[in-house]
Parts: structure tokens; sequence; C-alpha cells
């Protein structure tokens, strides 16, 4: 058994969900993903929680076909910002491409969001699978997948970079003297690399917690180092115990060859716990989104992994198709586990697009049940915490009631918060500004 620890959660605000089907749950908000009021009572509802974060996950191309989530819905800085000024303690998470965003716009976002939440930001670092984003940003290609993790590493080493421009104690503002900053304590970038060349420096300071908290999903090879070497946190999907540990110790590895500490990253494994009274009620619930799901909508949701492929071209009730390499160059280690899932078990394509929409897992039953799973995912190092996901507005206030309190319990979550920085909550140091840290070294 692992050393005790601290649970670490995260809250997904999804608007009217992350399936293609969740709007028409009799319970939904159907305008959920532009009502900021829903946004405001789930975020408040989270922080009740004593969750760690919020998080808004993005897209930046749809289709006639995307989820209704993604169709229309806020802009993620912008939705949290506004949320920012209702909320005091909880960390406030958005996912930003870095293959279609200049790293000075980003850091001075995020570094805008830090100050307006008095030290709650966390960046969300994505490479953007979807290829058609680049017909939306004058792009005449979407790059390959190695290259955009070759992208990615430089715009984050620039985005931290610029985040140091201004050490924590350069602006002196004194009236009397004249002096509204130290000159010194102003540090130009200078950067000029394979795809950016920035001057800086950042136009605005650091925040209380030295720098926004980075947040990755990385699961192909590329994506794992990069998690590895960059992330604070990292967001992933697994079905079973086994496969998420398995994960969770090549996470940490890779972590300790770059040089940090196993602690130094938090695995974050995305459940959606449907929560019954009794197993009957939990059944009936996850019966009711199961009822949701037409098979032409599961078909097009098996899609997305592969770049919005059209799976309608072959027979739902053969054996799923042989794609050869497609998914390679999107999402890439989602794409492989699809395919691994189906050949391992010999499944149709209908069996996949089902399975694929509408995923049981191991989080649906009593409250009891789902903290007992809760605590063997951390005792035995397959995660430490989780991002909770909910279809529908009820299921997150049902988590917060009957779970939390049976893990507070117990003695493995917080009761109060110790800390008012997202970085305090996940047990992080703040960072040294590499320029005061230069200039002690040097004498």
């Amino acid at each position: 058994m692992a050393k005790s620890k601290k649970i670490k959660l995260g809250a997904m605000i999804h608007g009217v969900g992350g399936g293609w089907e969740d709007w028409k749950h009799p319970d939904a908000i159907t305008d959920a993903s532009t009502n900021f009021q829903f946004y405001k009572h789930q975020a408040q509802t989270a922080e009740a929680g004593k969750f760690d974060f919020a998080f808004i996950a993005d897209s930046v191309h749809i289709t006639e076909n995307s989820s209704p989530h993604y169709l229309n819905r806020f802009e993620p800085l912008t939705i949290l910002s506004a949320l920012a000024a209702v909320t005091k303690r909880i960390g406030l998470v958005a996912t930003v491409t870095v293959s279609y965003s200049e790293p000075f716009t980003v850091a001075r976002q995020f570094a805008s969001l830090d100050l307006i939440s008095k030290g709650r930001a966390g960046w969300n670092v994505v490479t953007s699978w979807l290829s058609g984003s680049a017909n939306n940003y004058s792009k005449e290609e979407h790059p390959p997948h190695e290259k955009r993790y070759r992208i990615a590493q430089e715009h984050v080493d620039v985005v931290k970079g610029l985040w140091d421009s201004w050490e924590d104690d350069a602006f002196t503002r004194n009236k009397e003297t004249g002096q509204f900053f130290d000159p010194e304590k102003l540090h130009t970038l200078n950067h000029k690399g394979e795809f950016f060349s920035v001057q800086g420096p950042l136009n605005i300071a650091r925040s209380k917690q030295g720098q926004p908290v980075i947040f990755q999903a990385g699961t192909s090879e590329d994506g794992r180092n990069f998690a590895a070497k960059n992330a604070d946190a990292i967001f992933v999907g697994h079905e079973h115990i086994e496969e998420a540990k398995a994960y969770y110790a090549d996470i940490k590895r890779r972590a300790i060859s770059f040089g940090r500490s196993a602690d130094d990253i938090s695995i974050l494994p995305g459940i959606r716990p449907i929560i019954g009274r009794t197993e009957e009620e939990a059944e009936r619930k996850y019966q009711e989104t199961v009822n949701l799901v037409s098979i032409e909508k599961a078909i097009i949701a098996l899609g997305r992994p592969f770049n919005d492929f059209d799976f309608s071209v072959y027979p739902l009730d053969e054996p799923f198709p042989d794609l050869g390499d497609l998914g390679a160059n999107s999402q890439q280690g989602g794409s492989e586990k699809i395919k691994r899932l189906a050949k391992e078990h010999n499944l149709t394509l209908r069996q996949v697009a089902l399975r694929f929409a509408t995923p049981k897992g191991n989080f649906v039953g009593t409250p009891e049940k789902i903290a007992d799973t809760i605590q063997r995912w951390i005792e035995e190092e397959a995660s430490d915490g989780f991002i909770i996901g909910v279809g529908i507005p009820a299921a997150l206030q049902d988590f917060v009631e009957l779970v939390v309190p049976i893990l507070q319990e117990r003695g493995l979550y917080r009761t109060e918060y110790e800390t008012d920085t997202l970085r305090g909550h996940l047990g992080l140091q703040v960072p040294v500004n590499r320029n005061a840290k230069t200039k002690v070294l040097n004498g």
C-alpha cells in the first residue's frame, strides 16, 4: 500500500455534456454551454466540495457532426476570468492549444487570469489533433504529430520564460523617489528558435503562485515524454485499474529520468461517477444515459479521435475494421487504444461505438462503493486523484454531498482549503524566478 496522501480532485465543467446525446437528458439544461449561471453554480459546487480546480476543455475546430457542447460554448479563458470573480479558493484551469496560438499572447492571458484570481490559474497544454483546425488559422496544413510536440516544447519554454520577465519585487512603486520599478529586475527573453521568435519582456508581473500550473494529457510516446518533462498534473482516461497502474508507473519513471521527483507530477484520470443511494438506483441512472444514445451518434463520436473519420462506410455488425495507421496524426494515444481494445475483445463496429459512447467504468454505484474504488486507485498507485466529469448537472452535486464526506471521514481528503493558490492545493512549490536565481548563483 502506498503512503497515505490526500486525494486531488478537479471538476470538468462541460456545459451540455461531453457526449453527443447528454443534452437530451430530462434534467439537462439545454443552453448550459453558454449559460453563465450554470458555470457559476458548477464552479461554486466544486468549491464547496473543496476541489482543487475547475477545468474548461476546448477545441478550435467544429463541423456539423461535432458534439453539441463544442458547437456553441464559451472560450475557456473568458469564462474562467468571470468565474474568478465569483469563487475564492478553487483553481481555474483552461485548455489552450500551442499549435494555433502565439506564446506571447498565451503568456499574457494566463498571467492575467493568475492575477485576477490571486494565484489560481492553470494551463492545460494541448497540441490539437483535428486537422481542420489549420483552416481556421490561415495555415496550409496541420502539423504532423511529432512536429506538434516539438512546437509544444518550444512554446511552453517561451511562455515560462516570459512569465519570469519581472522579478517578484521589481515594482517598487515609490512615490517619493519617483521610481515605479527597478530596471535591474526587468528581463528581456530574446528567444529565437525553430518555430518562434519572441523578444519580450512580458507586460505583466508574476502572481503569488509564481507561475500558472501546467496541465497536460499525454498518452502517445511523444505525449508521455512531454508530460513527464513539463506537466505538474496529467489528465488521462483509463477503464481498468491495471492499465492505470502501468501508466502511473511509466509516467513517474519518466519524470525521474528528466531529473524531477515522482511527487512533482499528479496523475488524474477522468471519471464520470454515477451515484445512487442503492446499486439499483445507480444502475437505473446509468441506463438512462445509455438509452439516450443512438448508434448513429455513437458512430460519429467514435470518429473524433480519428480526426472525425466517417465510420458509417463500414458494416455495423461485422468485426471492427482494420484501420492501419489511421489516427496516428490525430489523437494518437486514444485512437490506438480503441483499435487495441477492438482487436483484443474481437468486437464489432457497433460494440466498439456504443462502448466508446457510453462507457460504464468502475465508478457507478453507491457513495460507499465509489469512495472504496477511489481509495483503492490511490492506495494501489493508479492515480493521485481524479477529474470528475458529469453528464447531467446534478451528478456533481451528488458527488460533493454523498462521496466527499466519506473521503473526508476516512482522512483521505481535505475538510478545508489549506492554501489559496492552485499550486498550494496541489502541493507544488512556488518556482523561483530564473533571473533572480541566476543573480544569486552568480553572487
